[in-house]
């Protein structure tokens, strides 16, 4: 019988306080909390399955003092509000029909039943709370063992049911795969023009997720073999695929995390236009946006001087465009950007009239104490009296 490792989330009391609110036998941790669990990952999200009906479940939780949000009921899902961590609970299901957006689903009395109805066998791992026994309907656990990421039943079937889970065979490929299955990714292929047809945001928030981890470079690549990439991004030519493997590299050697944006951008050619279109088709947020548009405005002229261009774009960008160029971000790591030690009012006071004249001059006094590595105050005088001695 297989066990769950002892973790520090299973030890939570007030998950026993849940799990005992609920009833003994109406509960087990299941998806991700499991499966991360099994492989010594970190855990961040706990979801739990239970037989009872979500009135049943809020009812249950109040009685014990436990708040509830409706989150999904409509799909049966309670959220319940816990001190160290919300937890959400689901009531059993089973697809009753499925358009490849959105399902259509009944509630279910078997355990077998909801697992049947998830993506693929590594997910569908659930966990008893108190014994921590491992339940695995699908061949999960080896599945995890020997790298293989399966889609649960027939892969197109799985697929047609959400077109997401795609993109999804992927980034799971690139946390748990070592090995490929030739069936998942003949499936993949052939129903990847799907993809055009849903949500541009869920599109972009899965393709973020896989950006983000360690290494998903092989699997772009491999994505854009199978004609997968070109659905999604295709902006994206067979140069910006080895560009991504190049920054990746570079991340790795220079001790900087991962960052979905970055990647993004290596993953577009160096075009504004291009990126702005990008973001804007993926609904990325405005701050989102803005950053992978300035990376896109990249120049092979950014490593001349990485702390002016940190103070123009600011740190987060300029690094993200000193490895996007090739060039070592070392020189903006760690640095605060300076304030500027002049005020229009000294311009004036020196005998300008207010106006542009003196917009003029603090562009141009701002820009040499700039090139000339933010130099102090004094410095930043004798400039001034400069440009004020060059006045016709």
């Amino acid at each position: 019988m297989a066990k769950l490792p002892p973790a520090p989330w299973t030890a939570r009391s007030e998950l026993a306080g849940l799990v005992e609110a609920l009833g003994e036998g109406n509960a087990r941790w299941v998806g991700g909390a499991v499966r991360d669990t099994i492989v010594g990952g970190e855990v961040h999200d706990i979801d739990a399955a239970t037989p009872l009906l979500p009135a049943e479940v809020i009812q249950r939780l109040d009685r014990a003092g436990i708040r509830t949000i409706p989150t999904g009921i409509d799909h049966g899902t309670v959220t319940a509000i816990l001190e160290g961590g919300n937890v959400e609970i689901t009531t059993l299901r089973k697809d009753v029909s499925t358009d490849g957006r959105r399902a259509t689903v009944s509630f279910a009395g078997e355990w077998h039943d909801d697992a049947a109805r998830r993506d693929f066998t590594i997910n569908a791992l659930y966990a008893d709370p108190e014994s921590l026994e491992v339940f695995d309907y699908f061949g999960g656990l080896d599945d995890l063992t020997q790298g293989r990421v399966r889609f649960i039943g027939d892969a197109r079937e799985r697929i047609r049911e959400d077109y997401l889970r795609i993109l999804r065979y992927f980034r799971f490929q690139t946390r748990f795969g070592s090995e490929l299955d030739d069936d998942a990714e003949a499936a993949c292929a052939e129903l990847a023009p799907s993809l055009k047809g849903l949500s541009r945001e869920r599109v972009g928030w899965e393709l973020q997720n896989l950006l983000a981890l360690p290494d998903p470079s092989p699997t772009v690549a491999r994505m854009r073999e199978l004609g997968v990439l070109q659905v999604v991004l295709p902006e994206s030519g067979l140069d910006e695929i080895g560009k991504l493997a190049a920054l990746v590299a570079a991340e790795k050697a220079a001790g900087i995390a991962p960052d979905a944006m970055r990647r993004m951008a290596a993953l577009l050619p160096p075009a504004r236009p291009v990126a702005e279109a990008v973001g804007a088709r993926l609904r990325l947020s405005r701050k989102q946006r803005e950053r992978l548009a300035c990376a896109a405005a990249r120049d092979t002229r950014d490593g001349e001087n990485p702390r002016a261009l940190a103070y123009a774009v600011g740190a987060a960008s300029a690094i993200d465009r000193l490895l996007l160029t090739g060039r070592d971000p070392a020189p903006v790591m760690q640095w605060e950007r300076p304030e500027f030690p002049l005020k229009g009012g000294e311009i004036v006071a020196r005998g300008v009239a207010a106006g542009p004249e003196v917009a003029r001059i603090m562009r141009t006094v701002e820009q040499r104490w700039v090139g000339e590595g933010f130099p102090p105050r004094e410095r930043v005088e004798a400039l001034l009296g400069e440009e004020l001695s060059a006045r016709p």
